[in-house]
C-alpha cells in the first residue's frame, strides 16, 4: 500500500509569507520546523533569502525611521551578538566581504553598532566583526546620523577625532571622557542619562531568538533580521 503524499499549503499571498517569516525569526527555529500553515519551509527561506539580498527589510526599518521628525538627541552604541556554530565558519568566497565574525574572550561574535532617537529608536544599523572597536562603527555610521543638538555615548567613544567630528556637524558630543586622560571632560550627566534608553532597545531586540544568537552565515541576511525585529519593536 502507497503512503499517501504529504501535501503543504501553498503561501497565498505575502501576508502570510511575512507572517511565517516573522514566527521564525522571533522563535529561533530552523526553516525546516516553521509550521505547515505559512506553507512549505523551503518557500519561505527562499523569500526571506531574496528579499534579505536586496536590503527590503532594512529598507523599509530606514523609510519608517525617515519620517519621523527629526531628533534633537541621538545616542550611538554596540552590543555583541553570539554566532551560533552553523554561522561561524570562517572560510568564505574569493572576493566576498567575509561573514563578518570574530573571535573575542567570549566566543565568536559579531558587533553590532546602532543609532537611535532619545526614545531608544532604531535609526540606522552598522555591523562589524566582534573584535572591531567601537571607534569603526562611529566612522562608518557618522554620515547617516541626522542632524541633531546632542549625542549620547560612552567613554568607547571618546576620541578627539570623534569630538570634532560631531561639532562639525553641528552636534555637541554628550561623552564621558576616558580615565586615562590627562584632563577630565566635562558634560552633562543629567541628559547622559538618558543613554540607558539605547541599552534597552538592544535587550528588546535581543528577545528575538534569530537577532540574539546569529544562525545566518550572510552578513546581510544576518542584519536583515535585526531589521526586521526593529520595525516591528519600534517602528509598527
Amino acid at each position: 500500500m502507497r503512503k499517501p503524499k504529504l501535501t503543504y499549503q501553498r503561501p497565498e499571498n505575502g501576508e502570510q509569507v511575512m507572517s511565517g517569516i516573522v514566527f521564525v525569526n522571533r522563535n529561533g527555529l530552523r526553516w525546516c520546523d516553521a509550521p505547515k500553515d505559512y506553507g512549505p519551509h523551503k518557500a519561505l527561506y527562499n523569500r526571506w533569502k531574496r528579499w534579505g539580498e536586496k536590503g527590503i527589510f532594512l529598507q523599509m526599518m530606514e523609510g519608517l525611521a525617515a519620517a519621523s521628525p527629526d531628533p534633537k538627541t541621538v545616542m550611538i552604541d554596540a552590543t555583541y551578538l553570539k554566532a551560533h556554530r552553523t554561522a561561524s565558519s570562517l572560510r568564505v568566497k574569493k572576493g566576498a566581504r567575509g561573514r563578518l565574525i570574530g573571535r573575542t574572550k567570549g566566543g565568536m561574535n559579531t558587533k553590532l553598532h546602532a543609532v537611535s532617537d532619545a526614545d531608544g529608536r532604531p535609526l540606522s544599523f552598522f555591523m562589524t566583526a566582534g573584535q572591531v572597536s567601537d571607534y569603526t562603527g562611529a566612522a562608518s555610521l557618522l554620515d547617516e546620523m541626522p542632524k541633531a543638538q546632542w549625542l549620547l555615548g560612552d567613554r568607547g567613544y571618546d576620541d578627539d577625532w570623534f569630538r570634532d567630528a560631531l561639532q562639525a556637524k553641528g552636534t555637541q558630543p554628550c561623552i564621558p571622557g576616558r580615565r586615562s586622560r590627562n584632563e577630565p571632560v566635562r558634560y552633562d550627566k543629567r541628559r547622559y542619562r538618558r543613554r540607558s534608553r539605547i541599552e534597552i532597545m538592544f535587550g528588546r531586540l535581543k528577545n528575538w531568538r534569530r537577532v540574539a544568537t546569529r544562525y545566518d552565515r550572510c552578513p546581510t541576511v544576518f542584519l536583515s533580521a535585526v531589521a526586521l525585529a526593529a520595525t516591528i519593536i519600534f517602528w509598527l
